[in-house]
């Protein structure tokens, strides 16, 4: 089977190169092609046009593309937690949010990421048109480093806090969820909804469940495992990201939240960016379910 990453290989993907690496999936007479994507933005496209079997995507993205008339489903989890933080300065003028009225907020992303900063700021009083919002493109950390911008959004809390400080410029995160924003699943499996095989996908999941509980049991063996394939994840960011993400991992893949779901296509259709509000079942599936 292949399987397209969300980007290149880093800690968020630990599950799924120690199932690689340990010979979990050929235990599952399973043997995984693991493509890293050119732009980010394919892998759900991938999937929708048959050309890879599975993709590592965002919640919030699914609920947006299905709408778009992809044929797409989340098949299951790999990071069970968001990761995304509105991002500042730690020794910066910002305090709270509300401090970022008449400032300048930088994003990678439209859409989703516009509709998380409005959630945030709506809960501190403020509107979308009280900031500047600046398209930053992926240099997220360096545009706040360097004053371009007064805050993130769109920054995972595991790697640009740990970047940031192993460049000694310090940051702190408001997270979303913390902050008016219903939870969501930060990384997902998503497959085609009309061709999938649910009992390969099923293996490959109780692979990457394996793989969890590995990490979590043996956290040091398991960098040293994950570093152990790459040069360049041998160093202190990666080291730092990993142990950061671990709590994180979904251990439990194929566990399916209806209500997470729901709330959050809601919160989409409330936001503006989805026309209807679909069923869970249309958004996510139980691969294992008889």
């Amino acid at each position: 089977m292949t399987l397209m990453l969300d980007w290149f290989i880093n800690p968020d993907h630990g599950p799924i190169i120690i199932a690689q690496e340990k010979g979990y999936f050929a235990d599952a007479d399973l043997e995984v092609e693991i493509i890293a994507p050119a732009d980010p933005s394919t892998p759900p496209k991938m999937v929708a046009a048959g050309q890879v079997d599975l993709a590592i995507s965002y919640q919030p993205q699914l609920h947006l593309q299905i709408h778009e008339g992809l044929p797409l489903q989340r098949v299951g989890t790999l990071v069970a937690t968001p990761l995304n933080c509105l991002l500042v300065l730690e020794d910066g003028p910002i305090s709270s949010p509300a401090d970022l009225a008449g400032r300048k907020v930088g994003f990678s992303v439209g859409g989703v990421e516009e509709a998380v900063l409005g959630a945030v700021l709506r809960t501190h009083g403020l509107t979308l048109d009280d900031v500047e919002l600046v398209n930053v493109n992926w240099s997220l950390s360096p545009s706040l480093m360097s004053g371009q911008v007064d805050a993130v959004i769109g920054a995972f809390r595991n790697f640009e806090l740990n970047q940031m400080d192993i460049e000694g410029v310090p940051g702190r995160c408001f997270y979303v969820e913390e902050e008016g924003l219903p939870s969501y699943d930060e990384l997902i499996y998503v497959a085609n909804s009309n061709t999938m095989d649910h009992e390969m996908l099923a293996r490959f999941l109780a692979a990457t469940e394996k793989a969890t509980q590995y990490i979590v049991n043996h956290p040091q063996d398991s960098w040293e495992l994950f570093a152990a394939t790459s040069l360049e994840l041998q160093d202190e960011l990666n080291k730092r990201a990993w142990i950061d993400t671990i709590p994180r991992f979904a251990l439990r893949p194929t566990a399916m939240d209806v209500g997470r779901y729901a709330h959050f296509e809601t919160f989409l259709h409330d936001a503006g960016l989805i026309p209807t509000i679909n069923e869970v079942s249309t958004i996510t599936i139980d691969v294992t379910a008889p």
